[in-house]
């Protein structure tokens, strides 16, 4: 059985003012009718692959996640204490599985348009995790992206391949260059192994951190579906990423490939790479009229909108905010005083 571990993080700012704090991306019904949370759930939800799921939230996101679970039974809902990055997030979850337990490690707040190639991704994952590989998702890249870290295969192995070593986010020619040579993938945050040979690997590089997680887990409470660890003990612990605490440092480090529709949806431009659009490249939502517009997304939860001739455009009204940006500055919304000031 695989064992998902859903991480569900972060604030989704580049998506303000759609994405708010109390209600972040998600918890949004941003391509299709259901949450990119309750689809992340959905795509694990063959009983004879698939284990019932570990959720790893925040205090703040608790009362959303009860919401979106509906009747699904065996849920563990790790409540951190605070904030401190994937990799402690990731460790809770490894110390309340058993230590052969495989692991299929999903953020929240992707969307994968293709559900079927996840599930054979996973599986040939799972396959090299058992025999105590650290296996990242290799994510078809489809274009030079600057956004997203990369990975350079190397060796074959089994379905798979080893981490000839891991690419921080690069500059556009680099980001093409890496397209036009080969063997690079994009680096999805999707990952699979062991429980205990990843906190194995984890330990050997931060012994520290490891310590705090264990005490933490030891003097934890469990009550329901909510597993909440000793506040003071997590709170020792140094944020990191997990990419940076073990897969860029690990010698047990391989990848799956995995063509699956992927987006992060990171931003309005990749919401709008991700919808359906009309024949000239428009995405609309709620009371619009556009004429004679190209290449643009348009939303609005209520006062209509009219577009004439615009093109290459992103117009977004959620209640009493609007936001105007080109697709260039999409990447910058989180840096607005509206969103970073919640």
């Amino acid at each position: 059985m695989i064992h998902p571990v859903i991480l569900c993080g972060g604030s989704g700012t580049r998506l303000w003012p759609l994405s708010r704090r109390d209600r972040p991306k998600p918890f949004l019904p941003l391509v299709g009718s259901h949450s990119l949370f309750e689809q992340t759930l959905e795509r694990c939800t063959n009983g004879q692959m698939f284990a019932p799921p570990v959720i790893v939230a925040g205090e703040a996101h608790i009362e959303l996640i009860e919401e979106q679970i509906g009747d699904r039974a065996n849920i563990e809902i790790i409540v951190e204490p605070s904030a401190r990055n994937t990799a402690p997030a990731i460790a809770l979850a490894a110390m309340r599985l058993p230590a052969d337990a495989v692991m299929l490690v999903c953020p929240s707040d992707h969307h994968i348009k293709d559900a079927a190639a996840f599930v054979a991704a996973a599986e040939m994952a799972a396959s090299l995790a058992d025999q105590n590989w650290l296996v990242a998702f290799g994510i078809e890249a489809t274009h030079p992206e600057t956004g997203y870290g990369y990975i350079l295969q190397g060796e074959q192995i089994g379905g798979g391949y080893s981490v000839e070593r891991f690419v921080e986010k690069p500059d556009l020619p680099d980001a093409r260059r890496f397209l036009d040579e080969g063997g690079f993938s994009w680096n999805g945050g999707i990952f699979c192994y062991q429980a205990g040979v990843f906190l194995e690997e984890l330990e050997k590089f931060h012994p520290q951190m490891v310590g705090h997680l264990r005490a933490a887990v030891a003097a934890g409470t469990a009550e329901g579906l909510h597993f909440r660890p000793q506040a003071e003990e997590f709170a020792a612990i140094e944020g990191i990423s997990v990419d940076y605490a073990v897969m860029e440092k690990t010698d047990k480090a391989a990848m799956v490939p995995a063509s699956m529709g992927w987006s992060d949806i990171g931003n309005w431009q990749a919401l709008h790479d991700a919808r359906e659009k009309d024949e000239a490249g428009n995405s609309a939502s709620g009371r619009t009229e556009l004429v004679d517009c190209e290449n643009t997304l348009i939303q609005t939860d209520g006062p209509r909108v009219s577009a004439i001739g615009i093109k290459d455009l992103i117009v977004v009204v959620d209640g009493d905010e609007v936001l105007i940006t080109t697709a260039d500055g999409a990447q910058l919304v989180g840096k607005l005083g509206g969103a970073a000031s919640q």
